[in-house]
């Protein structure tokens, strides 16, 4: 019995520190070109650390080159027409790796964007909450590590985003985000100082579609876009899917965009979120195994003590 109830705790322990594990969701970052985002040669990028919204707005600014034309003075030639921002909402870590994909389309395009893009870097484990919209906590980041020259951006949002304001700027079909891109691309021709337009592109796409599409889908319809329009663009894909996700400690997706890029640059390791549920969880199994040797032991022991049953009476003198 009481062996019964070392084991329930240890297992108890298990689920605990499994159940505090951040909710992950994989982002990618592309451009056709490398339009002078970094100096050396960065295609198929992976960092494997469990990375926070604001981190990931860190690193595409400073590692992805988006300070360039995010962060930069007015007068300074913008190296891209457009910046997309585009929020998922069914791509968790796991399902990269699958066979079977819950949206095909948006599998495809992703894979076939990182890999025959000149620039493409991937953060495969992104932990994400409910608490704030991902739109909001990536436009936040921006801001702050900006400071004051990303006020300068245009920035707008197609009308599924939550952001509300005075200024802010939604469009409600795929053909108005044509006509501001196309738009753009002529007027930067003439003045390759004006700013680069920042779209953010939030899950479900526009409100009125008379016929539903997917995140796959509207993604390709996009990049296609982008493409017809002459437009030098990049693209930060980002998901932040609701419900309970796996645990990222038993998740493949690692593995496998390491056999995708074929060893290319990857990002230094250090015992980040993931390593440390996995070293909490192995230290809880140690610590419950040693424990129910232990338990076990003694009462094998007490059970081999063989006392007499009966004992003689003291002799009378």
């Amino acid at each position: 019995m009481a062996a019964a109830w070392a084991v329930l705790a240890v297992l108890l322990v298990a689920a605990q520190v499994a159940s505090a594990a951040p909710v992950t969701a994989p982002a990618f970052l592309w451009a056709p070109k490398n339009y002078g985002f970094r100096s050396d040669d960065a295609k198929e990028v992976v960092y494997y650390q469990t990375i926070s919204p604001k981190s990931l707005a860190k690193s595409v600014l400073e590692e992805g080159g988006w300070s360039n034309f995010m962060c930069s003075r007015e007068d300074t030639q913008k190296s891209v027409d457009v910046a997309i921002v585009f929020i998922g909402s069914k791509l968790q870590s796991s399902d990269i790796s699958k066979d079977k994909q819950v949206d095909p389309a948006l599998a495809d395009t992703l894979k076939l964007s990182f890999t025959d893009s000149e620039f493409s870097m991937a953060f495969p484990y992104v932990s994400t909450s409910d608490d704030e919209k991902l739109e909001n906590s990536l436009l936040s980041s921006f801001a702050e590590n900006c400071n004051s020259g990303f006020g300068r951006n245009r920035i707008t949002y197609t009308d599924t985003c939550t952001v509300s304001g005075q200024d802010v700027k939604k469009y409600h079909n795929m053909d108005a985000i044509d006509d501001l891109v196309r738009y753009g691309v002529r007027s930067r021709r003439i003045n390759p100082s004006e700013q680069t337009d920042i779209i953010v592109f939030c899950s479900g796409g526009f409100e009125n579609f008379f016929t539903p599409k997917s995140e796959g889908e509207l993604l390709s319809q996009l990049v296609l876009l982008l493409e017809q329009s002459g437009a030098k663009y990049t693209i930060l894909y980002a998901s932040q899917p609701s419900g309970l996700l796996e645990n990222p400690s038993s998740l493949p997706l690692g593995r496998y965009l390491a056999e995708k890029t074929n060893g290319t640059k990857t990002g230094q390791g250090k015992c980040d979120g993931e390593c440390l549920v996995k070293s909490t969880l192995l230290e809880g199994t140690f610590v419950g195994i040693v424990l129910l040797i232990i338990l076990i032991s003694g009462l094998m022991c007490m059970m081999g003590i063989d006392t007499p049953s009966r004992f003689e009476a003291p002799q009378e003198s």
